[in-house]
């Protein structure tokens, strides 16, 4: 197991991009949307894990209510597994609450699914399928 990426919650990438362009000292290596969870994506690549930062594109999205709530910073925690499925049975039978039981399309056409963050110490997790 590892760390696959942290996601960060920004109002705008337009205004956000800048700031990690120059922490990082790189452009973003790939921009998508996310349809499904109304997400538009940058992805500055960090050796083996990665920085995404999330803007909304929807004000009903999780991250617009996200940021009404709390500001902008850090979503989630995400952790990369080889059995995804497998994965999220054993977390359930050892009492984790799942957000997904089933796994989602996610960034990169990626196989994952979130833990509720009740079950997590109060961080939202995300496991993100790597064979």
């Amino acid at each position: 197991m590892k760390v696959h990426h942290i996601g960060i919650a920004v109002e705008s990438l337009h205004a956000g991009i800048p700031v990690f362009e120059k922490l990082i000292g790189c452009a973003p290596t790939s921009q998508e949307i996310v349809a499904d969870q109304k997400v538009r994506v940058a992805v500055f690549q960090l050796g083996d894990s990665r920085i995404e930062l999330l803007e909304a594109t929807s004000p009903d999205s999780p991250i617009a209510k996200f940021i009404a709530k709390r500001g902008q910073g850090i979503h989630h925690l995400t952790l990369a597994v080889a059995d995804l499925t497998g994965r999220l049975a054993e977390l359930e039978a050892s009492g984790v609450r799942l957000i997904d039981r089933e796994p989602r399309v996610g960034v990169g056409k990626k196989r994952m699914a979130f833990l509720h963050p009740s079950s997590t110490a109060g961080v939202l997790v995300e496991l993100v399928e790597e064979k």
